[in-house]
């Protein structure tokens, strides 16, 4: 078969490699602590929190107990350690009681016992405990607010943690004196501890006053009681989140299992066993999702065409941070090539279609390739659900404008609707994983082809 019959096989690989090389299954043998003189607690939260329990239990030498909450669908059977579901991206009331129960969990602890935190994204939605004066029905329109305007996820978790009584450090406060060892899946760009499910581990650097100039700079008004709350925070009449320096947090220890670069490592490896150059563009990329699609495609069009001419534009997609790149690059690989980016985008929503970060900076790139015959693509969510739907994402091909047109779907309507997912379900060109019960972040991988 040859490589352009068998590219969508091929993208897929390169993501599959990504998931696996983010599995707390072969990430968490041999760094766990040892066990302590008193109890050995586990908590956690994320859409890995139910693999990483379970790799825990087969690891640990002795008695443990705990609870850890995932998202509905993420769950796995463990024997010590309770499983529990909650919604996400939105939380309800079985991340609040799911929350609660943790926090009492780290408050029941002595200096004799061990607490052992797995974190990884999604925490924040599914720790889901407002704090005092702040109701959910509060915390979800904030959360709905918030994700429809387009705010980064360190913004966004800026605000959750000073809506919460357990995130921003305050279950590793909860737990003093306890050893707390926490296990982090990183999905967040930078990989900063405090942002990861809003650190409900780690010292939080940020203020109220942060948060506050969060809702204000999009635009968002309320509810009273989120506004009252804040307020009250920037007074002095509210404790604020533990800051660094905290000595609560003196002894804890901190391990990073798995990374958005080392998934993107592995898929570079992947490309290199089938013959193709990898060019990784950055693990850190933000932006409006259909607007670094387009620069994406453009970068991709230059390669194709070689030369100097790819070399330049690279230097500009640098310049225009849709490419990160510590190496200085002083010519770019011939086709066949792959430029692989991880990081997370951002969607302001202006229509009611249904669609994800992945599947709308698809149709952007779609869109701006304008059915170039050498490039291919696959963005996808490694934690397999790309927003709300049931994708992780999808697949771009030469044919899919001329396909959807064909199918009766316009894709410049359906990009104006946000309704990516629509017109990528119609083609059949979606990629479905089901849970892959770990994540870290965004995958996306645009393949050129030699000239046909």
């Amino acid at each position: 078969m040859t490589l352009a019959a068998d590219t969508p096989a091929l993208l897929r690989a390169l993501f599959d490699a990504a998931v696996t090389a983010a599995d707390p299954a072969r990430l968490l043998p041999g760094r766990l602590p040892p066990p302590a003189a008193g109890r050995t607690v586990v908590v956690g939260a994320g859409k890995a929190a139910a693999s990483m329990a379970a790799a825990v239990e087969r690891e640990w030498p002795g008695p443990l107990e705990g609870l850890v909450v995932t998202r509905y669908g993420h769950g796995l059977p463990c024997k010590g350690i309770e499983v529990a579901e909650a919604a996400h991206p939105v939380p309800d009331a079985a991340g609040r009681v799911a929350a609660g129960r943790i926090l009492e969990l780290a408050e029941g602890l002595s200096a004799d016992d061990l607490l052992i935190c797995l974190i990884s994204g999604g925490g924040s939605a599914l720790l889901a405990l407002p704090a005092p004066g702040v109701t959910l029905e509060d915390k979800q329109a904030v959360s709905e607010a918030l994700l429809r305007s387009g705010t980064t996820i360190a913004e966004m978790n800026c605000v959750r943690k000073h809506l919460s009584a357990i995130k921003g450090g305050r279950l590793a406060a909860a737990a003093h004196p306890a050893h707390v060892v926490t296990y982090l899946i990183s999905d967040v760009t930078g990989d900063d501890p405090s942002v990861v499910a809003s650190g409900p581990t780690v010292p939080d650097p940020t203020t109220y006053g942060d948060a506050l100039a969060v809702l204000a700079r999009y635009g968002i008004d309320g509810p009273e009681s989120v506004l009252k709350h804040f307020h009250a925070g920037i007074a002095g009449e509210v404790q604020e989140t533990p800051k660094p320096g905290d000595p609560a947090f003196a002894d804890d220890e901190l391990v990073m299992l798995a990374t958005a670069a080392e998934a993107l490592e592995a898929a570079a490896g992947c490309a290199r066993a089938a013959g193709i150059t990898p060019l990784v563009l950055g693990d850190d990329l933000e932006g409006e999702a259909r607007d670094l699609g387009g620069a994406h495609a453009a970068l991709a069009i230059a390669c194709a065409r070689g030369g100097e001419t790819a070399l330049i534009a690279l230097r500009e997609a640098v310049a225009r941070g849709a490419a990160h790149r510590a190496d200085p690059v002083f010519f770019v690989p011939q086709a066949p090539l792959v430029l692989l980016s991880s990081g997370e985008t951002t969607v302001t929503v202006r229509g009611s279609g249904r669609g994800g970060r992945d599947t709308e900076y698809l149709l952007g790139l779609a869109l701006a390739l304008d059915g170039h015959p050498a490039i291919s693509a696959l963005a996808a969510d490694t934690d397999g659900i790309d927003g709300s739907e049931d994708n992780a994402g999808a697949l771009v091909a030469p044919d899919t404008l001329a396909r959807s047109r064909q199918a009766g779907v316009d894709p410049l309507a359906a990009l104006a609707a946000n309704d990516a997912y629509g017109l990528f379900a119609a083609l059949g060109d979606l990629v479905v994983t089901g849970p892959t019960r770990t994540n870290v972040n965004d995958f996306r991988a645009v393949l050129i082809l030699p000239a046909p």
